[in-house]
């Protein structure tokens, strides 16, 4: 019994000082990401990815950067660009950009594995969302996507934040509480649908941690040719990712502790690739565009993933980028020492705690979906001589019926 104590207070720590680690970079990327979904018109962006070719496509790239890294949240903005005209390439552009292009998962990878990584998983976003537009008809036809459009039409489900703020000159944005409230109620709602994802994230990295080198020996193929190491990889990476039920950033931590296990470069790649297809993404793809859609996007990320990962992989095998040391358990969980990272840990939590407290005061939480919506620009219901706020039209409609939904379906 002692034991088992003392190994789940060591995986515990171990999650700790990961978190520890990157907690300032997950919250200033986080706060970059609220101000963008805050203060750039959605309407404007709809509309600009309408229509085909590589022009909309580079566009979805652009926003999909620029968005949050949150994998469930990139799936239902995507969901909405392709309702309102965007092409499907378009709206897997844009979630593949903003899993994989968006600058806090780079801040992550740089400070747990180094910038080679940090580099890979630009290049190999970049890389991934030209094969998927190159190869999207030979897994979709023309006949299955307008198919999946009634299909999202059909199922949308009406949330939707108010925003002032992208109305807002720049310079009055920045002075005014309301476009501030917007920002920090959009840092919370990413905050709401990823936390959990983080938190496993660390846990399955602080226990992992734990086990002997010979559990990574009989997962992935460490001993053999490099040819046969890097193929066996890439392919059991993401087949891991999806099982292990981890998105996003979630996926980083654990990605540190497997390259510090010896997996191949390519292999670790491929495992943070594939954020979007572990399977809670997988029902979702079934909801919101039908089964057979869902499947063939499904099978092509997930090629795509693969080729990536190795394309990647030669690339800076050629180039001399693939490191070369790897971490220890020490270096990758790190320790709390007076540093520069303190006074950043400490910094964030005051923003951390700013935006939230922003949120309380302003806020109110929808009945229905559980968003925290600004109460100056939520829909209300008068119930019993009490106000109740609401995210959209949709959530008033569902509570006057008597309906309630999952926290978080936005």
């Amino acid at each position: 019994m002692l034991d088992v104590l003392a190994t789940i207070v060591d995986g515990l720590r171990n999650a700790a000082l990961m978190a520890y680690e990157v907690w300032w970079a997950l919250v200033l990327g986080f706060l970059v990401s609220a101000m963008v979904q805050a203060w750039v018109p959605r309407e404007r962006i709809e509309a600009s990815m309408a229509g085909r070719g590589p022009r909309p496509v580079a566009l979805a790239t652009a926003l999909g950067a620029a968005s949050s890294s949150c994998s469930y949240a990139a799936i239902a903005i995507a969901k909405s660009l392709f309702q309102k005209g965007a092409s499907a390439a378009s709206a897997l552009a844009f979630q593949f950009a903003s899993t994989n292009l968006v600058w806090e998962l780079g801040l992550v990878l740089w400070i747990l594995l180094g910038w080679q990584f940090a580099l890979a998983e630009f290049v190999g976003g970049l890389v991934m969302i030209a094969l998927m537009a190159i190869a999207l008809r030979a897994f979709v036809s023309p006949r299955l996507e307008a198919r999946a459009r009634e299909h999202a039409q059909a199922a949308d489900t009406g949330h939707q934040h108010h925003s002032a703020g992208s109305r807002m000159p720049f310079r009055e944005r920045v002075r005014s509480a309301a476009a501030w409230s917007d920002v920090a109620h959009n840092f919370r709602g990413d905050w709401q649908m990823l936390w959990k994802e983080i938190g496993v994230g660390f846990l399955l990295a602080g226990f992992v941690g734990l086990l002997p080198m010979d559990t990574f020996n009989t997962l992935f193929v460490t001993d053999a040719p490099p040819v046969v190491q890097t193929l066996q990889n890439v392919v059991v990476g993401p087949l891991i990712a999806v099982l292990s039920f981890v998105c996003s950033i979630g996926n980083v931590p654990l990605a540190a502790v497997l390259w510090s296990g010896g997996i191949s470069f390519a292999g670790v790649m491929a495992f943070i690739f594939a954020d979007l297809i572990v399977l809670p993404i997988v029902a979702i793809y079934r909801k919101y565009y039908g089964t057979a859609f869902a499947l063939r996007i499904s099978a092509l990320m997930l090629l795509t993933m693969i080729v990536a990962a190795l394309a990647v992989d030669g690339l800076f095998s050629v180039v001399g980028l693939v490191p070369t040391e790897r971490p220890t358990a020490d270096d990758v969980f790190g320790e709390v020492t007076l540093n520069y990272k303190l006074v950043l840990n400490v910094l964030a939590l005051g923003v951390f705690a700013a935006l939230i407290a922003l949120t309380r005061r302003r806020g109110a939480t929808d009945p229905v979906c559980g968003m925290t919506v600004d109460r100056a620009k939520a829909v209300t219901l008068e119930e019993d001589g009490h106000t109740l706020y609401f995210c959209s039209e949709h959530c008033r409609h569902a509570y006057a019926a008597g309906e309630r939904e999952p926290a978080h379906a936005h």
